[in-house]
């Protein structure tokens, strides 16, 4: 499983002085990001592919409070995904220091051509990369997002 120690910061909190919803969002985007950029696709090589990350749908169930500095651990596996890559559903449990679950968040994309402006299967290493995140015991085989000719 890939996981990462956060912290829930100032700008994390909302005005109830818990983690607001966005900011759970925000975790669950650096931990992709983390990944990918510690699997061989940082920035960079996103912007020399000219492709990137599309999230379609964001759906986020809410467990425990999480409170401002408190130390949580962001976990990232996939749910799904197409055999071409160009679809996936990733998921993101946000745990407390207690071990306890805070929220989880199960995000839907593709990949994104920057200039054609549509979805696009990856290249081959990057396939790869989501293919080797943990597989949630509900994962599924989705169908492509690229239309065929």
């Amino acid at each position: 499983m890939f996981e990462r120690k956060m912290m829930a910061g100032w700008g994390d909190m909302d005005f109830n002085s818990h983690m607001a919803n966005t900011a759970y969002l925000n975790k669950a985007g650096d931990i992709r990001m983390l990944f990918l950029a510690e699997n061989g696709f940082p920035m960079a090589e996103f912007k020399r592919l000219n492709i990137g990350p599309v999230v379609m749908k964001d759906d986020i169930s809410y467990s425990k409070e999480v409170l401002l500095l408190d130390q949580i651990t962001v976990t990232l596996a996939v749910a799904g995904l197409s055999q071409d890559g160009s679809r996936w559903q990733l998921r993101s449990d946000i745990y407390r220091s207690d071990g306890k679950l805070a929220a989880r968040i199960n995000s839907s994309g593709g990949w994104l051509d920057l200039t054609a402006r549509k979805l696009v299967t990856p290249p081959p290493a990057l396939l790869a990369a989501w293919q080797s995140l943990y597989q949630t015991d509900d994962f599924q085989v989705l169908p492509s997002s690229v239309a065929k000719p």
